[in-house]
């Protein structure tokens, strides 16, 4: 006579179920199959400052690999990737955001930079009109363009399909970026490819644009403040109503960590790498001084944060519900 102890009996029973349920698992999998989506959700990030009500665009991001070769390029390619691994990021590529802001003061609707455009979108950018429309504006509603300094990721966006992205708007940039870039002393320089940009994204629209200087006005409470060394006429825009103040950073800082930590390690993307990093160091020194929200755009998505001084440089620390109280 056979003799079953209790633990062979369960074993034989997992078995058995086993077994009996393995078919039609195997047959609901085989009839589950799903493609990929593939597809990416609008994208936008809404909050209040005063009686202002800020949106933040994203423009779609973007794979880079090799990050020394952007970041710390006056530095080892050991001592960058320590930086990331500390800071738990991959060392062989990193993603880059972009992200115009949308200022609505109740009287005027203002975009600050204007992405890649059409022509960064086979590459997944180019979402700034998209999420603009997806967050409940229209193109037409947009009555100022503010260009923060010329790179192609920040003019890709002024025209579409030939013509005018913003239809009703007035233009707004710095006169030092304007002269320089649509200055034709840039012909048979490393500048001419994105002077010939300039010439055809930007210098169309001269004769709606107003341009001005350190302190400048856009409109009441929206005043600039030069930054100059990323490029030679970048400027950084603050947002101040019922008592509140920010700052539209742009290019100031082009990474959370590699910028802000470090913000004296040279960057490829800069023109004047010494006025930059002194620019990065005058603007986040107020920022965490005045304990500042910003936005950077090229700061993680949403893009919104805070300052704290940490070390020789300064710590990011992403906004979460501060703003929507």
């Amino acid at each position: 006579m056979m003799r079953f102890s209790r633990r062979s009996m369960f074993k034989l029973s997992a078995a058995g179920a086993a077994a009996l349920a393995a078919p039609s698992i195997m047959t609901r999998a085989a009839q589950a199959e799903v493609s990929m989506a593939k597809t990416m959700p609008a994208a936008f990030n809404r909050f209040t400052l005063g009686e202002f009500e800020v949106t933040v665009l994203s423009d779609g991001h973007r794979l880079v690999p090799d990050p020394q070769s952007i970041f710390g390029t006056d530095k080892t390619k050991e001592e960058v990737e320590e930086l990331l691994a500390t800071n738990y990021l991959p060392v062989d590529q990193m993603q880059f955001t972009f992200a115009p802001t949308l200022v609505n003061t109740g009287e005027a609707l203002i975009l600050f930079d204007t992405g890649n455009g059409e022509g960064g979108r086979q590459g997944g950018v180019g979402q700034t009109l998209g999420n603009l429309e997806a967050s409940g504006y229209t193109r037409d509603q947009v009555t100022h363009v503010v260009i923060t300094h010329m790179h192609p990721d920040h003019i890709g966006g002024l025209m579409e399909s030939g013509s005018p992205t913003y239809p009703n708007a007035q233009y707004v940039t710095g006169q030092v970026e304007y002269d320089f870039w649509s200055n034709d002393d840039r012909m048979g320089t490393p500048a001419e490819r994105l002077h010939g940009m300039v010439k055809q994204m930007v210098v169309p629209f001269a004769h709606r644009m107003t341009f001005i200087g350190d302190g400048g006005s856009v409109a009441p409470g929206i005043n600039g403040m030069a930054a100059f060394g990323h490029t030679p006429g970048h400027m950084i825009y603050t947002v101040e109503s019922g008592g509140r103040t920010m700052a539209i950073t742009a290019d100031t800082a082009n990474h959370f960590v590699l910028s802000l930590q470090k913000p004296d390690w040279e960057v490829r993307f800069d023109a004047d790498k010494a006025a930059a990093a002194a620019a990065r160091r005058k603007v986040f020194d107020m920022i965490a001084t005045d304990r500042l929200a910003f936005v950077g755009y090229h700061m993680p998505f949403p893009s919104v944060g805070f300052i704290e001084k940490a070390g020789t440089g300064y710590r990011f620390i992403p906004e979460t519900y501060q703003l929507d109280l």
